[in-house]
């Protein structure tokens, strides 16, 4: 995939899921937030807390998931910190950190809880 089909592509599929978990009744409050730890593909709430969401499409979910790096990860925790520490609980602030898969066929596989500081 070129380099912008491979954007437009991870674009939607973040778009998917963002639908999904609003249908869920969590309202997803930033796609694509950046903080200088690295980048968080969703932050939805989940009444008083926030779901971080990695959103990783490939092939079949089994791939999908091979995609989800140990640096990818530790960039995650580091963003999430640094987005906690704006809240009002700041660190004390209900987390986790989910992954949503996305196969070929528009397929999405939530795993909840999937990473743990």
């Amino acid at each position: 995939m070129s380099g912008a089909v491979s954007y437009h592509a991870g674009l939607s599929a973040e778009d998917q899921v963002a639908r999904d978990y609003e249908r869920r009744g969590m309202p997803v409050t930033a796609h694509r937030w950046r903080g200088k730890g690295g980048e968080i593909d969703l932050i939805a709430r989940d009444g008083d807390g926030y779901v971080f969401v990695e959103v990783k499409k490939s092939r079949d979910h089994a791939r999908a998931a091979e995609r989800l790096s140990a640096r990818q990860i530790t960039r995650l925790f580091d963003a999430a910190s640094e987005f906690l520490g704006h809240c009002k609980s700041g660190l004390d602030t209900l987390a986790r950190f989910d992954v949503a898969l996305i196969d070929a066929q528009g397929r999405i596989e939530i795993v909840e809880n999937a990473l743990s500081a």
